[in-house]
């Protein structure tokens, strides 16, 4: 998949999202991509869609409803890091 990425692997254009590509960065970063990965990432891209920004992990954790020590179980470490970079966000603030 030929993909236009900064250094760290953020897509550069948004619009070039789509839940295959979602799949293949989630592959490229050693994780087997889920249904349960993909619903979390819809809900993050809503909320941008919505407040032109990315919930910290505790305020998106509580709005859709998973703990945030479930978050980590998923994505490992920095959930919020990885489910801004496979879907096509921006890095999240604080985010190192």
């Amino acid at each position: 998949m030929n993909l236009d990425l900064d250094g760290e692997g953020f897509l550069r254009n948004r619009d070039d999202w789509s839940e295959e590509v979602a799949a293949y960065l989630a592959q490229q970063d050693g994780y087997e991509f889920n249904d349960e990965m993909l619903e979390l990432i819809k809900s993050a891209r809503a909320m941008y869609e919505e407040n032109g920004v990315v919930p910290p992990i505790r305020k998106f954790s509580k709005q859709v409803g998973v703990d945030s020590k479930h978050l980590y179980d998923i994505f490992k470490k920095g959930p919020m890091k990885l489910i801004c970079k496979w879907g096509a966000l921006p890095k999240p603030t604080g985010c190192v």
